[in-house]
C-alpha cells in the first residue's frame, strides 16, 4: 500500500496534481439528512468541471442502494444518519471497504472527534478521508478531497490534528511519552500530511536525520512494516485516539 497523506487545509490551493481530471468525470453520490446541506453540495458539484453527482441521499440504506446501481468512483457522506443515527457513515464505509473497495469514502462531521478518524481508517487509509463539515463550505478543500480519494489517495482534516496535539504529549498514558521532544515534533509535522523534505525544511534538519527520526517514531509506536494500514497515517491517528470522548456528538 503507498502511503498517502494528506492534511486538509482551509488556506491551501488546490494544488495542480489535485484538480479534476480532463477525462470521465468523477462519480460522486452523497449521502446527508440535511437537505439544506444535499442542496449546497448538489450545486458546487454541478457548477465544478469534472464532477457527475449521480445520486443524492438521506440515510445509510439510500447510500448503499445508490452504490450498487450506479457504481460510483466516491462516496460523499455525513457520519450520523439514519437509520441507526450513530456512526452510520463509518458503518457504511467500512461495509463498502469489503463490497466495493474501489469506491473511495470522503465522510464530514460536524465535529474534531478522533474516534470517528480511527473507525474510519482502521481497516486501511487508501481512498478515505475525515473533513470537518465547515470544509464543505470551501469549494477547494472539498474538490481536493474528493479527487485525492477518487486516486486512492486519504486525507485527514489539518483542524482535527491541530486541535488534539497539545492534550495527547500532556497525557502521561499515551503512547506518546515514549517519544523524545524532536520525535513529537516531528511527528506533529507528519500528522499534517508533510513530506520528509518538507519536515526537515521545516525544522532545519538533514531529510536523513529526519528519516532516522521517523524511523525511531515507528519503532516507539510499533508500528511495523506489514500493517495494512499506511504507518505514517497510523502514526497521525494516535494523537487522536487516546482522547476521552468529550466532543458534542457529530
Amino acid at each position: 500500500m503507498t502511503e498517502s497523506f494528506a492534511a486538509a487545509d482551509a488556506e491551501s490551493a488546490i494544488p495542480e496534481h489535485c484538480a479534476a481530471p480532463v477525462g470521465r468525470p468523477i462519480r460522486v453520490v452523497l449521502a446527508d439528512d440535511s437537505y439544506l446541506v444535499r442542496e449546497a453540495i448538489t450545486h458546487v458539484l454541478d457548477t465544478e468541471p469534472g464532477f457527475d453527482l449521480v445520486a443524492t441521499c438521506e440515510d445509510g440504506d439510500a447510500l448503499v442502494a445508490a452504490v450498487d446501481a450506479e457504481r460510483p468512483d466516491v462516496v460523499l457522506t455525513d457520519i450520523r444518519m439514519p437509520p441507526s443515527g450513530d456512526d452510520e457513515g463509518i458503518t457504511v464505509a467500512n461495509r463498502l471497504r469489503v463490497t466495493h473497495p474501489e469506491v473511495g469514502v470522503v465522510v464530514v462531521s460536524q465535529y474534531a472527534n478522533p474516534r470517528y478518524g480511527v473507525a474510519l481508517l482502521e481497516g486501511g487509509s487508501e481512498r478515505r478521508a475525515y473533513l470537518l463539515k465547515e470544509r464543505l463550505h470551501d469549494r477547494a478543500q472539498l474538490v481536493g478531497a474528493l479527487v485525492t480519494v477518487a486516486e486512492g489517495g486519504s486525507v485527514v482534516d489539518s483542524k482535527v490534528v491541530e486541535a488534539l496535539i497539545v492534550a495527547q504529549i500532556r497525557d502521561d498514558n499515551s503512547p506518546l511519552a515514549a517519544l523524545t521532544p524532536r520525535e513529537l515534533e516531528i511527528l506533529s509535522e507528519i500528522a499534517q500530511g508533510k513530506s520528509n523534505q518538507a519536515i526537515a525544511d521545516q525544522l532545519v534538519l538533514s531529510k536523513r536525520a529526519v528519516e532516522k527520526h521517523i524511523n525511531a517514531i515507528f519503532l516507539k509506536l510499533d508500528l511495523t512494516r506489514d500493517e495494512d494500514i499506511s504507518r505514517r497515517v497510523k502514526a497521525a491517528l494516535i494523537y487522536l485516539s487516546q482522547l476521552p470522548p468529550a466532543d458534542p456528538p457529530a
